[in-house]
């Protein structure tokens, strides 16, 4: 199977200067995956489950290591060291990320966010409408709130919002930071039948939950962390 992400002696710490305090996030990481593969990481809150994420989608620029990906137009590239420019074209065309919480830009409707998704992989108005309506249907986002702005949805409609955004995409690889955090079980069920589309189309995912039933028979392997390492 064709590998697409090599994650090497990956290390990422924070220095708190007004606390004289040194934190160490994750240390000395190392993952392989290949395409279709879905990764799962659990671990107690602030064991450094989310720097990994961060640092892959380079929100986080990391203190040592390697994260080689294999990428459609770039051929492999090392996240930890591409340009700005690169990360930025990876982020709309290639590597997908869905947070706990919704960034948008205000004024902006709930419907237009997952039309934007579309349009920056390049797609026509056309099928950026019909595939915004699909994903509005299919977390089963309340018609009245489609031409809404979200800063007013509750914490799920805004999650369910920002997995349909990235999910849209079909992206090569995506990163799944407590996607179900604030579900309740009938839309957790409607993320799961998302991510079995997507792994069986090839999309390549590392996921961290704290749901360990919802990561029953989806994950490929699963690693737990303790004080940013895997145990």
């Amino acid at each position: 199977m064709e590998e697409i992400l090599n994650i090497q002696n990956l290390s990422k710490s924070f220095t708190i200067h007004s606390l004289d305090k040194h934190i160490v996030g994750s240390k000395n990481i190392n993952i392989k995956l290949a395409k279709g593969d879905f990764i799962g990481i659990t671990g107690k809150s602030g064991s450094g489950k989310s720097t990994i994420l961060k640092c892959l989608y380079r929100t986080y620029l990391p203190d040592t290591g390697e994260i080689w990906y294999e990428s459609s137009n770039f051929g492999r590239i090392n996240l930890a060291a591409a340009s700005e420019r690169e990360i930025i074209y990876l982020r709309k065309h290639e590597i997908g990320y869905v947070s706990q919480f919704l960034n948008v830009m205000p004024r902006t409707t709930a419907k237009e966010i997952i039309e934007q998704a579309v349009l920056e992989m390049g797609h026509s108005q056309e099928l950026a409408k019909k595939q915004a309506v699909d994903m509005l249907v299919h977390f089963e986002l309340d018609e009245e709130l489609w031409n809404s702005f979200p800063n007013n949805f509750s914490g799920g409609e805004k999650l369910r919002l920002n997995i349909a955004r990235a999910m849209v995409k079909h992206p090569r690889v995506l990163l799944l930071d407590e996607p179900t955090a604030s579900l309740d079980n009938a839309s957790k069920l409607k993320v799961r039948e998302l991510i079995e589309q997507l792994k069986a189309e090839g999309t390549t995912m590392i996921g961290i939950f704290h749901d360990i039933e919802f990561m029953e028979g989806l994950c490929d392997k699963v690693y737990n962390m303790q004080a940013g390492n895997f145990i």
